[in-house]
């Protein structure tokens, strides 16, 4: 018997892949069980195919239903993703970008983003949320972020990215540490040292290109903390339970009780980069990348060149 699917039936199936337990799911959804056996099993009988296997102890996906689940998933995502663009529109608004970061962004790029974007494109609407690397990149895969700010040493398949910023590193010590006193300072100085670090979840290449300063010093660090977050490690630093090393931006904004010794002979670089995923179609995603790209070489921010499939805006408003 072939039945009309309905999107009633693949919420139904979402629900149930998720409970694997119809007496759950049926409460879930607000109906009674019978209903939603109903429901399922019509779904099996229109495409032909098992999706759940069943017995008296439990529920589970068979091999198809993984598949359905998966794709389901993203449909639903994607018209969650449709209500929120035509909300905007209904609001008189070009787009709602949800735009990732990291802390240093704030140093650097992001308030200046935020002034331009409200001069030249005050019909979109950014959502901002401080995220550690690693959750950027995995949000942009999913399309469940637009934008984000990372530091990274090359760009995953499937997203773009634009160079912002690279800058090196800075020694952070406590304002009392007897190497301030030294004529010339050495990082082999602080082999004995407890260090505090930024953690791998903070950037996995970030994290290696720091090992890397230590490596090129032939000695391997105590690292006593590692976090994702920048004013956690100052005030460690402050409270003299180690040192650290960041990128030199950071010293702007924070008021610590801190000093930082720039690490400018080095030739390790980080860079900021904007990235962003080449299938995602929020139409907000060109003009913020045009207004970055523009404000990081009026600032002369870049120090690397090009970037890849660059989405350019269609609307005549775009600057």
């Amino acid at each position: 018997m072939n039945y009309q699917i309905e999107l009633r039936h693949l919420l139904y199936f979402n629900i149930l892949a998720e409970e694997l337990h119809f007496r759950r799911a049926a409460e879930k959804l607000f109906i009674a069980q019978p209903g939603l056996s109903r429901q399922i099993k019509q779904l099996e009988e229109s495409y032909g195919v098992s999706l759940f296997e069943r017995n008296k102890r439990n529920v589970q996906l068979t091999e198809a239903g993984i598949y359905l689940f998966t794709e389901v998933k993203e449909l639903f995502r994607h018209l969650d993703q449709i209500e929120t663009q035509l909300q905007s529109f209904a609001n008189g608004k070009i787009s709602t970008l949800k735009l990732g970061f990291i802390g240093s962004a704030v140093q650097t790029i992001l308030p200046q983003l935020l002034v331009n974007l409200k001069q030249q494109q005050p019909d979109i609407e950014l959502s901002l949320h401080e995220l550690a690397n690693e959750t950027q990149l995995d949000l942009l895969e999913r399309k469940e972020l637009d934008l984000g700010f990372v530091r990274l040493s090359e760009t995953p398949l499937g997203l773009c990215s634009l160079p912002i910023h690279t800058e090196h590193f800075s020694l952070v010590l406590p304002k009392d540490h007897p190497l301030l006193k030294s004529p010339k300072p050495s990082l082999e100085a602080l082999k004995d040292e407890s260090f505090i670090l930024f953690s791998k979840n903070y950037s996995h290449s970030y994290y290696d290109l720091v090992m890397s300063i230590f490596s090129d010093h032939a000695f391997v660090p105590k690292v006593t903390l590692r976090t994702v977050n920048a004013l956690t490690i100052f005030n460690m630093v402050a409270q003299g339970l180690g040192v650290a090393i960041v990128p030199s931006s950071l010293k702007n904004g924070y008021h610590v009780d801190v000093t930082f010794l720039e690490l400018d002979t080095l030739p390790q670089r980080t860079t900021l980069s904007l990235v962003w995923n080449a299938q995602n179609r929020n139409p907000g995603i060109p003009f913020v990348i045009q207004i970055i790209d523009s404000q990081a070489n009026k600032d002369d921010l870049h120090t690397t060149t090009g970037m890849s499939n660059k989405p350019k805006p269609t609307s005549k408003n775009a600057k």
